[in-house]
């Protein structure tokens, strides 16, 4: 197989011998993809190049070719203009690179999460708070992978949710009325799930009830894989 200069995202690389590099690319029309970067680290002048474009969050055109589970990189240039991630947003991005790495199998193509991600990529670049793109991010990956919420109707009656009403989430059901607040963790006011639903993250308050609503549904679709960067996101949040 040949693909020639395919828009993709490098996700996660490592070494490979004493000059190369394994990477993990996520590209818009085959999906997860694992190719080797021969002579990507060496001293050459060219090994120098390669090392600055193959980093992550680096929107690339790559090529390359061979059969089975990884190819040979052939070639890899930016795709317009490059714009770094600032270091105090870089375990977001890696937290949504894992998320990928974890979620999709390799060579399936999905051309919306790719546009998804690239996104999300780009407003983590630029945007002043990177929580709402995050929350957003996740909804939509969810809906994307066929797991997302339900957010517009009680789950047993079916009547529209009451903006002063709580709520119980359930993650296989949907949201049904709560009449005693002690239910469970996942309670939430009717016009925060609301919020959720319009992605209005504007509040810090609904943006910090969306990440657990999405965290709890995220954990069934993750079906007890671990995420690291999840990890390091707590750390730093106990450190701060």
């Amino acid at each position: 197989m040949r693909s020639h200069l395919q828009p993709a995202y490098v996700l996660h690389h490592r070494p490979y011998r004493d000059t190369s590099q394994i990477l993990e690319l996520f590209t818009r029309d085959h999906g997860r993809v694992t190719v080797f970067a021969r002579g990507s680290r060496g001293g050459r002048k060219a090994a120098s190049s390669l090392i600055s474009i193959l980093q992550p969050f680096n929107r690339l055109l790559v090529s390359w070719s061979g059969r089975g589970e990884a190819g040979q990189l052939t070639g890899a240039e930016f795709d317009g203009s490059v714009a770094s991630l600032p270091s105090d947003r870089l375990v977001s991005g890696f937290y949504i690179n894992e998320l990928l790495l974890k979620l999709f199998a390799k060579h399936d193509s999905h051309p919306e999460v790719f546009g998804l991600y690239a996104q999300t990529v780009d407003a983590l670049k630029r945007s002043p708070n990177v929580l709402p793109p995050l929350r957003s991010f996740e909804k939509r990956l969810l809906e994307f992978l066929g797991y997302g919420l339900a957010l517009h109707r009680d789950a047993v009656s079916g009547d529209p949710l009451d903006v002063n009403a709580a709520y119980q989430y359930r993650i296989e059901q949907g949201a049904v009325r709560a009449h005693d607040l002690a239910e469970g963790l996942l309670v939430f006011s009717g016009s925060t799930l609301i919020a959720i639903a319009n992605e209005d993250f504007a509040d810090a308050a609904v943006c910090a009830d969306a990440r657990r609503l999405l965290r709890a549904a995220l954990d069934r679709v993750l079906d007890g894989r671990e995420l690291k960067s999840r990890q390091v996101m707590m750390d730093l949040r106990e450190l701060k």
